[in-house]
């Protein structure tokens, strides 16, 4: 008897709960390497921090890719990107929102699914379409910028280099897609 697997692929929701979780430890790493250097113990807050900044970066970005495919409301993916603020608050968030079925099913632009509508989801069905090469490009990306901000607050240089990011990929935007705003010049 010949059986014929579907590739495995990591769901939205599998996908969603492993970086809340892991957001969730990472403040807690966080939060502990406070109050050892609070009390004169050890200084991890820089290894510490520097794993929370970037776990929280993935989180972030999970958190739009996800609200993009779930198709959630402007405000709930927002209340899922500010609540990463929150220590240990993704984890409840990302319970809620399972329990209310906002986390099901598959990747509806992937390959044979629907079909991509706007700037957003044309973008994330080319990531479904390309996944190593959109993990690569996003684990750098990720990477670069947890480098810049790092060092723009050391610099204290922060709003600038925010603004600087902005309008950078507000540009290569315009570029390739024309106006994202849908706004007359």
């Amino acid at each position: 008897m010949t059986t014929t697997n579907k590739p495995q692929t990591i769901s939205p929701r599998m996908l969603f709960r492993s970086f809340a979780i892991a957001e969730m430890f990472t403040w807690a790493g966080l939060i502990t390497a406070l109050v050892l250097r609070a009390f004169d113990v050890a200084n991890l807050v820089p290894i510490a921090g520097g794993i929370h900044g970037f776990v929280f970066l993935c989180y972030s970005a999970t958190t739009i890719f996800v609200s993009v495919n779930q198709k959630w409301p402007l405000r709930l993916g927002l209340t899922g990107l500010l609540l990463a603020i929150i220590p240990f608050a993704t984890v409840p968030f990302e319970i809620v929102v399972d329990r209310k079925g906002l986390l099901t099913g598959d990747w509806r632009l992937a390959p044979g699914g629907e079909a991509p509508h706007g700037f957003i989801e044309h973008v994330q069905a080319w990531v479904l379409r390309h996944l190593l090469l959109s993990v690569v490009l996003l684990v750098l990306l990720v990477t670069a910028l947890f480098i810049t901000l790092l060092a723009a607050t050391r610099l204290s240089m922060l709003p600038t280099v925010l603004i600087g990011i902005a309008y950078g990929l507000l540009v290569m935007a315009q570029r390739r897609w024309g106006d994202p705003s849908g706004l007359p010049a």
